[in-house]
Order: structure tokens, then sequence, then C-alpha cells
């Protein structure tokens, strides 16, 4: 039996939810520093409120990997698993930008510190099963069209999350500044709206999407990479010896993810405060002013461009990657992304930055697609979810790592000027770029000669 080829219109609607999880990534992504400097935090101290959530993903993603393997119920293997990520992602975006409400209890920083953890934790458990999804259903041939879908998809969410706050205040007038300790109402909007979207979203995606039953995967072809059976009378303790005999792709890939992530966290975290500073002119206590949010709002609107852009580059990915291969694709992206990410630093104004994130979203384009349609080709079916759980280790763990030396550099390296930490993830993602070549694409050759 083999897997039955779906339209572009199916792949979409099974790909649609992701909308509404990056909309409210991106929201998480702009904004998350910004509110938390609102609360009181320092910019050196921004990386360690961040690390809860991928410390949240590092043992949340294997185990709901495990899990959703082995799972099957009304609405199938992997959806029980998003539609739930969904709903508790949305909580913590109404109540993020609120934490102020519950100063009675504790202080509003360390709520929106709790928050941030709830959200970032909750977009994990959305995603990865919705990538095994993307694998579990389509053909080889079509997965590279598969994970670019859901890149078109994450990048208009992205663009929309990343600019309402931005249209909300110029376009329809809501204010973007706040008394010290309180969040502008822009941005509570904002993030009200993109819960709404996440959750409708998601409910598409459950409702029009069909998911293959365990009978149906046990005869693929592919299905005979693994022996074990889907439902193995075995622990949760298999993960570790999962993580032991990854496929050598996965393992090559992990540095190539390690540097990528990297670099990420850096540009998420550190973004708001270098662009201030370095582009805008503003002191480095400045975070409260009318100046500062009008800062954090361009910011917004820079990560809706690279978003925009990686949307459109994503159309043209399977059709490179047909060309060139998926490795030179991805090598080649990365390269054009940290270029980006270092020309932030000799940009003259804040709209030459709108070229830098050009760059960025040829990267980040690829960094959603790329390394899982390589990887696919690698796991057995039977262990998808699983797997795509374990490969989030190589990307919670960078940005543990930035997280806990990020602050410190910033503050005793860099004398406080966030600007460095961009340029340092645009150093990561070169790195990242050379690691490419020693990545084995087992379906590469075979992409390349049809």
């Amino acid at each position: 039996m083999e897997k039955r080829k779906l339209s572009f219109w199916d792949i979409w609607n099974m790909s649609f939810g992701f909308l509404g999880i990056q909309m409210g990534f991106a929201l998480q992504n702009a904004n998350a520093s910004r509110i938390l400097q609102n609360f009181g935090a320092d910019v050196h101290e921004l990386s360690w409120f961040w690390i809860v959530a991928p410390l949240t993903g590092l043992i949340v993603q294997p185990i709901i990997g495990y899990y959703s393997d082995r799972t099957w119920t009304k609405l199938g293997r992997r959806r029980p698993y998003f539609l739930a990520g969904a709903l508790m992602a949305s909580v913590g975006l109404v109540l993020m930008p609120n934490a102020d409400m519950f100063i009675a209890v504790m202080p509003s920083l360390w709520v929106g510190a709790g928050m941030l953890m709830i959200m970032d934790a909750s977009f994990n458990v959305a995603m990865e099963p919705f990538r095994a999804l993307v694998a579990d259903i389509l053909p080889s041939d079509q997965r590279t069209l598969g994970f670019s879908v859901q890149t078109i998809l994450i990048g208009i969410g992205a663009v929309i999350g990343s600019w309402l706050p931005y249209v909300l205040t110029n376009w329809f007038g809501v204010l973007n500044e706040a008394a010290p300790g309180e969040v502008p109402t822009n941005l509570i909007l904002s993030f009200v709206i993109g819960a709404s979207v996440l959750v409708i979203s998601i409910l598409i995606t459950v409702f029009t999407t069909k998911e293959y039953s365990p009978e149906e995967i046990a005869q693929f072809p592919e299905s005979k990479l693994d022996e074990t059976g889907i439902v193995e009378k075995s622990s949760l303790l298999n993960i570790f010896s999962d993580f032991r005999k990854m496929p050598a792709t996965m393992r090559q890939l992990s540095s190539v993810q390690f540097f990528s992530w990297f670099g990420l966290f850096g540009m998420w975290v550190f973004a708001t405060p270098a662009i201030a500073h370095h582009i805008y002119g503003l002191s480095l206590d400045d975070t409260h002013s009318l100046a500062y949010n009008i800062a954090g709002d361009w910011v917004g609107i820079l990560f809706g461009v690279y978003n925009a852009v990686s949307a459109v580059f994503a159309f043209f990915l399977p059709a490179i990657a047909k060309k060139i291969g998926r490795r030179n694709t991805h090598a080649f992206s990365l390269v054009v992304g940290g270029i980006g990410l270092i020309s932030v630093y000799f940009m003259p104004n804040e709209n030459w930055l709108i070229l830098s994130m050009l760059g960025v979203g040829v990267a980040w384009a690829s960094i959603l697609a790329m390394p899982y349609a390589i990887l696919a080709g690698s796991i057995p079916p039977k262990k998808m979810g699983v797997y795509m759980g374990i490969f989030n280790f190589f990307i919670v763990i960078p940005q543990i790592i930035n997280a806990l030396i990020g602050g410190p550099m910033v503050k005793y390296f860099y004398g406080g000027d966030a600007i460095y930490a961009l340029v340092v993830s645009g150093i990561s993602f070169l790195i990242a770029a050379a690691l490419v070549s020693r990545v084995k694409d087992v379906d590469d050759v075979v992409l390349i000669k049809n």
C-alpha cells in the first residue's frame, strides 16, 4: 500500500493551523522582551526569563512525540496534541500582557515570565506533532512541498502577528504608550486577537484532515524500517534508547540545528533593545518612553518583513531543492541570513534594516522546511513522533545555552550594547551553513534525478 498523493489545497488545510500557531509565536517573539522590560526586567536579564520555555520544551517534546506515536482517538493520532497545545497557548497569550492584574498575588514581572513559559511550551506541544503529521500523511516526493506549505502559512501568520501592534496604532489609533509597569493597549489587543486566530485555525485543520489509521500505516513499505510495531510493549524510558539509536542523518543535522537556533534565539531576545539603542540612539535604561515603544513597534514590522520574505521564498524552495539539492539549498539560505543579521550593525537608519531582514527571511524559510524534509526520509514512520520530539532537543538546547550566556555576554562583554548579540547570531548562521556539508540526505539523489 502506498500513501496517496494530496492536492495542494488538501496540504494547505492540513497545515492551516500553523498560521495561528505562528501568529501567536510571532507576537511572543517580537514583544515578549518588550513586555518584560515594561514590567521591570533589565536588558541583561531578558535571556534568563526566556530560559524556562526551552527547558520545558526539552522535557515535553520527546514525551509528546512518544505518546503521539501511540495515540489513536476519534480525533486521530496527532490532532489531539496540537489542539490541546493551541488551547493552552491561547490562555498564555491573553494573560501575559495582562499580568499586572495579578499584582496583588505576585509581581507582574514573574506572572509575565510564567505566561511566557506556558506560551512557548504550548507552542512546542502544538508544533512538533504538526511536523510529524506531514511526514505521516505525505509520500516522500511531496514532503518538501508539505513542509514548504507549512513555511508559507507560518510566514503569513507571522506577518500578521508581527505587524498587528503597529497596524492597530497607526491605522486604528489604538494607544501604544502606557504608564511604567503597564503594557500598551495595542499589545494587549494584539495578543487577544492572536489567541482567537490560533484556536480557529487549529480547528480548521482538526476538522478537515484525515489521518491514516495504525492498520493503514503498518501496510506502508517504509514501515518495514521499524520491526517493533506501532504500539510497542515498552516504557517511556525507551526515549533514551531511541536517542542513542537516532539515524545518522539526524545526528549530522544536530550541529546545523544548534547554530541555527542559537542565532535565532539571540535575534528574538535582543532585537528590540539592540535596535532601540544602536539605531534609534536611545539610552540603555530607556524602556518606558514613547520613543522606545515606537522602536518596539518597528521591530515588529521588521519581524513581519522577514516572515513575509520567508512565505514568498518558501514557494520556490521545492524547485530550488529539486535543482541543486536540499543540502545546498539550506546552506545557501543560511549564508544569506547570516549576512543579513551581521548587516544590522552597519545600517544607517531603521528603514535600511528592511534590507537586513530580507536575508533573515530567506534563512528562516529554509530553517522551517529543509531540515525536516531531509530528516523525514531517514526516520521509521512508526517512530516519527518520538524522533521529531527528540529532534527538538537540537532546537531547545542552543536556546538554553544562549539564555544562560547571552545576558552576561551583553552585560560584561558588550557593555550593555545588545547589537553585538545580533552580530554573533549572524556568525552562528554562517557556521551552521558550513556544517550542512556533513549531512547525508538519503532522498536528495532521488529528488534531483526526478
